[in-house]
Order: structure tokens, then sequence, then C-alpha cells
């Protein structure tokens, strides 16, 4: 048991910790709209993470393979949506600033409401090439497709999501305290985008070799 532990909380942060598209839009997500909408977003990210886990687990390295030919749509879809935010996040912030609202961009993206935030993160996360290749590469390394009890299973899906959800909860916090310090109208301006230039910058990323 304590293996299985270990080995999914090492899976959980490798996957979570690297510094790419989703991670980015969460900071971002955090600092235009609250804390709790940012943690909401990060558990869909990390729920979608614990999902791999179980599929890695069950379905073992046919599987994988079958999402690694899967990666070319999936990275199209992951890019095309990002592009959609980018330009949908410059054009609130734009339309709220010239309305002298001073209140969130996110939240013309229907990222305003916990809910929506953790339901646009986790189908973000669905998409994401990165994520996808992961845990393909995972199981066919033979890290997690080895045998496991079902004890031992559900132990390793349970670490996987304590892992990325940890991790997320500390970037959510992070974006936080940057909208904090950024109040002002022009401040929420330039954060929002900001944030959409780099939300465009990593939707080309995608879609680079």
């Amino acid at each position: 048991m304590i293996a299985a532990a270990v080995s999914g909380l090492l899976a959980g942060y490798g996957v979570a910790m690297p510094v790419g598209a989703i991670a980015v839009l969460l900071i971002s997500i955090s600092a235009t709209t609250c804390l709790c909408i940012g943690v909401s977003a990060g558990l869909g990210a990390a729920t979608i993470d614990g999902g791999y886990a179980l599929v890695a687990v069950a379905g073992g390295a046919g599987l994988a393979r079958e999402v690694q030919a899967a990666a070319g749509p999936l990275r199209w879809t992951a890019a095309a949506t990002m592009a959609l935010l980018a330009v949908w996040t410059a054009a609130i912030a734009v339309r709220r600033y010239r309305s002298h609202l001073v209140t969130t961009a996110a939240a013309g993206l229907s990222l305003g409401r916990p809910g929506r935030a953790y339901a646009t993160l986790a189908g973000l996360t669905v998409f994401n090439p990165l994520t996808a290749a992961y845990w393909a590469a995972l199981v066919v390394g033979r890290q997690a497709s080895t045998t496991l009890t079902a004890a031992q299973a559900a132990v390793f899906v349970a670490a996987v999501f304590v892992a990325s959800a940890s991790w997320q909860t500390l970037l959510a916090g992070g974006g936080a305290l940057i909208g904090r310090l950024v109040t002002s109208r022009r401040g929420m301006l330039a954060t929002a985008l900001a944030s959409s230039v780099l939300i465009a910058l990593l939707a080309l990323r995608i879609l680079s070799p």
C-alpha cells in the first residue's frame, strides 16, 4: 500500500508540476477572479489527472497506445479552445474597462462560478495532449501498469488526485495573490490582457511539434 501511495504521489506531482498551458491558465483565472474559483478550477484539472490514472491502471499499455494515436486531434482541440479563451478574455476585459465596471474579466468567460470553472479546466485537461502523452508514456513504461490489487490501484489513483490537487491549489493561491496586488481598473485590464496574450502563445506552443 505504501509503495502504491508513493508511486501515485510521484506520478501526480510529475504530471501537475510542469508549467504548461493548464498551470498558466489556472493562475490567470485566480488572478482575475478569486481564490475559491481558482481552487475549483484546479480541482477540475486534478480530477482529470485522477481519471487518467484510473484508466492507466485499468486499461494497460494497449489503451495507452490508442491514446498516443489520438495525440493529433487532442492537440488541435486543445489549441483551438485555448485560442478562444484568449480572445474572449481580452474582449471581455476591454468591454468591462470601457463600461467603467470594476469586475473580473473572467466572469465573462462563464468562469465566475466555481462549478463552471471546475468544468472548464476539467474539459481543457482532458484535451491537453501533454497530459494524455504523460499517462500514455507512464503506462507503456510499465511504471503504473504493473499488477496491482484493487486496493493498491485505489490507493494509487487517490494519491495521484491528492498530489495534483495540492499543486493546483498552490498555483491558485499564487494567482489569487497576484489578483490582490492588482485591483485598479487599469491594473485588472492589464492583467487580463497579459493573460490572454500568454494563453494565445501557449495555444501556438501546443501546435508546435
